[in-house]
C-alpha cells in the first residue's frame, strides 16, 4: 500500500514538473498571452527564424571578437597611421574572394538592359558603371592589350575586377542586394520570373529595388500587380482561408518581419576587413592575439615552408625592382598581373587573397588616426544619417524615369545621384538629432578629425571663415562652375592657394597589398587612401553583409572547423 501511494505521488509530481517545464508556444506572447500570426488576435506578425541567416552565396562567416587593430611592425614609411588600438568587431559575412570580372560584368549587362544608353531618359547611367579599362595604359609600356581584353575576354573572367572606383563598388553592392532579393521573391513564388515574361518591360522605374519594395510594393507598373506579382503570403489578419486581393494579386506582400529578404550588401569597414584578414584565432600565442601577425597567413615569410610546396610564394606581389613574378619555374608566384581568384591558399577564415593579388576598397573615409577613444566597438568613419523623403501627400518619393539628377565628379565623369525606381533619401534634420546623446548631426564624416571643432579655428564664427579655414585638411578645391566669357567650363582648373595635404572627405581607405606592391604592403594593418571617384589597375573590392541574431552559430560543434560554414552552391 505504501509503495502504491509513493508511485501515485511520484506521478503527480512528475506531471506538475512536466506541465510547468513544457516548451512555450513560439507564437504566444509571453507577456500578454496573445497569439502572434492569429486572426483571432488581430493577426499581428512575428517572424520565424528558420536558419535564414546562413551565409549568402559566395560568402563565409566571420565570427566577431576583440583584436588589436593596427601594426606593431616597424613603420618604415613613417606614416604613423597604424598605431595599435584594441577594437571589438561584430560577426558578419564576407565574400571569400574579390568580385571577379564575370560577376561585375553581370552587373554591367543588367544595367545596360534596364537603363538602355540609347534612351535619353537614362543617359550616362550605363557609362557610369563601366570599369575604367584605360588604367592599364602606360606612357612607356606595352600594356595596351590589357586595356582591350582584361575586363571582357573570357580568359580573365575569374580574375578580380579592377579599374573600379569606390563609388562604382558601392553601386555594385546596392545592385547585388536587389538582385539577391529579386531571386528570393521569385523562388518564393511572390513575384513572376520577369526574365521569362515577354509582355513585361522591366526597365527604368519598373526595375526592382529592395527599399522601394518594402516602402511601397505596388510602385511597379503603377500598381498593375498582375504583370509582375504571382501570389502573396497568407494574410493572417483575414485568416488562412481568406486572402486579400489587390489588382489580381492575392495575399500580402513580403515584409522585413518575414525574414525572407537578404540584408544589404556593402563594402566592409576598415576594421572589419583588417580583422577578417588577420584571423588571429588560428594562433593562440600571446603575440598573435596582441597584433603581432605580419600577413593574413600564420608565419613570418612569404614562401611556403612545408612539404612538397616548400618555396612556393603564398601571395601575388611585386618581389623587387623589375620583378613582378620571380624567376620562371618554381620560384615564380604564378602571375605578373592580378591572378585568378582563389589561386593561393586561404586564411583561417576561408578568405582568399587578403594579402596580395589586388588591394581592396573599404567603406571608411581616410584619416591618419583611428580614434578608438571615441569608439572601440565596430569602428567606422563615414556615417551620413538619412531618412526617406516624404512628399506633400505623405508618401515616399520614388525616382521616376524623367526625374534622374546627375552629378559631375571632380574628374569630369557624370554619374546619377539616384536611379529610376529607387527611393529618395535626404539627411536627417537638426530637429531629429535634438538632445540625442549618441549623435548630433547627419554628416559625421569629419567628426572629431577635420571639422571646425577639431581645427585651430574651433572657437571662431563660422560665418567669418573661408571654406578652407572651417576644415582642418586644406586639400585642393576645384571651382565647380567656373566659366570663361564664352560660357565654357574649365573642369581642370584648381585653386592656386597653398595646400599641405591631399586628404579630404572624398579620400577612401584601401587595404592589402597587390600584384604591383612590395612585400611591406601585404601586412593587413597597412592602410592607404585614394579619391573615391578614381580607379587604378591594382584596386578591386569584395562585399560584406551583417549577420543577424546570435553572435555565433551555436549548431556548429567546437570539435569541428568552426569557420567552415559556407554558402550552399
Amino acid at each position: 500500500m505504501k509503495n502504491v501511494l509513493k508511485l501515485v505521488c511520484l506521478l503527480i509530481v512528475s506531471n506538475v514538473v512536466f506541465t510547468s517545464c513544457k516548451m512555450k508556444d513560439a507564437n504566444e506572447s509571453a507577456l500578454t498571452g496573445w497569439r502572434f500570426n492569429d486572426p483571432n488576435y488581430g493577426g499581428y506578425l512575428k517572424g520565424a527564424y528558420k536558419g535564414s541567416n546562413m551565409p549568402p552565396p559566395g560568402m563565409v562567416y566571420i565570427e566577431g571578437g576583440t583584436f588589436t587593430m593596427g601594426s606593431v611592425q616597424d613603420d618604415v614609411m613613417y606614416d604613423w597611421n597604424t598605431t595599435p588600438k584594441q577594437m571589438h568587431i561584430r560577426s558578419f559575412f564576407m565574400d571569400e574572394t574579390e568580385v571577379t570580372n564575370a560577376e561585375y560584368g553581370l552587373f554591367v549587362q543588367y544595367t545596360k538592359d534596364v537603363y538602355p544608353p540609347s534612351d535619353p531618359a537614362y543617359a550616362h547611367i550605363y557609362e557610369s558603371v563601366l570599369p575604367d579599362t584605360l588604367v592599364w595604359r602606360k606612357g612607356l609600356g606595352n600594356t595596351n592589350l590589357l586595356s582591350e581584353s582584361y575586363f571582357r575576354h573570357p580568359a580573365y573572367a575569374d580574375y578580380p575586377v579592377v579599374g573600379v572606383s569606390w563609388i562604382q563598388a558601392n553601386k555594385y553592392c546596392k545592385w547585388r542586394t536587389n538582385a539577391v532579393n529579386l531571386k528570393r521573391l521569385i523562388d518564393k513564388g511572390v513575384m513572376k520570373n520577369i526574365f521569362r515574361e515577354d509582355s513585361v518591360s522591366f526597365k527604368g522605374k519598373n526595375s526592382f529595388d529592395t527599399d522601394s519594395y518594402l516602402a511601397d510594393p505596388y510602385y511597379l507598373f503603377d500598381g498593375d500587380t498582375s504583370k509582375v506579382y504571382k501570389r502573396g503570403l497568407p494574410s493572417v489578419r483575414q485568416g488562412k482561408a481568406k486572402r486579400v486581393k489587390r489588382g489580381g494579386f492575392t495575399g500580402r506582400q513580403v515584409s522585413e518581419s518575414d525574414g525572407i529578404l537578404a540584408q544589404k550588401f556593402r563594402l566592409p569597414t576598415e576594421a572589419e576587413w583588417e580583422y577578417a584578414a588577420k584571423a588571429f584565432f588560428e594562433n593562440r600565442e600571446y603575440n598573435s592575439i596582441r597584433g603581432r601577425k605580419k600577413y593574413s597567413w600564420n608565419g613570418k615569410y612569404t614562401r611556403n615552408r612545408n612539404g612538397k610546396n616548400r618555396g612556393d610564394q603564398l601571395a601575388n606581389f611585386k618581389q623587387g625592382k623589375g620583378d613582378y613574378a620571380g624567376i620562371a619555374g618554381w620560384s615564380s608566384d604564378g602571375s605578373d598581373i592580378p591572378n585568378k581568384v582563389g589561386s593561393y591558399k586561404s586564411n583561417a577564415f576561408g578568405l582568399y587573397d587578403m594579402s596580395g593579388n589586388v588591394a581592396e576598397w573599404v567603406a571608411d573615409v581616410y584619416r591618419p588616426i583611428v580614434d578608438s577613444d571615441a569608439n572601440d566597438f565596430n569602428y567606422f568613419r563615414g556615417n551620413v544619417f538619412t531618412k526617406k523623403m516624404i512628399n506633400e501627400d505623405g508618401k515616399v518619393v520614388i525616382v521616376g524615369d524623367n526625374q534622374v539628377e546627375y552629378d559631375t565628379l571632380v574628374n569630369g565623369k557624370i554619374v546619377p545621384k539616384d536611379l529610376p525606381g529607387s527611393l529618395k533619401f535626404v539627411p536627417v534634420t537638426k530637429d531629429q538629432t535634438f538632445m540625442r546623446r549618441n549623435y548630433s548631426r547627419a554628416d559625421n564624416v569629419d567628426l572629431y578629425d577635420g571639422d571646425q571643432e577639431s581645427s585651430k579655428f574651433y572657437g571662431a564664427d563660422k560665418g567669418q571663415l573661408t571654406s578652407s579655414e572651417s576644415r582642418m585638411y586644406n586639400s585642393p578645391e576645384r571651382p565647380r562652375d567656373e566659366a570663361d566669357s564664352l560660357g565654357n567650363v574649365d573642369r581642370y582648373k584648381y585653386d592656386s592657394k597653398r595646400r599641405t595635404t591631399l586628404i579630404s572627405d572624398k579620400s577612401r581607405v584601401f587595404k592589402g597589398g597587390s600584384w604591383a606592391d612590395r612585400e611591406y604592403w601585404l601586412d593587413p594593418a597597412q592602410r592607404r587612401y585614394y579619391p573615391e571617384y578614381m580607379a587604378t589597375n591594382y584596386i578591386g573590392f569584395r562585399c560584406a553583409t551583417d549577420k543577424l541574431g546570435p553572435m555565433t552559430f551555436t549548431r556548429v560543434k567546437r570539435s569541428t572547423p568552426r569557420y567552415s560554414v559556407r554558402a550552399r552552391k
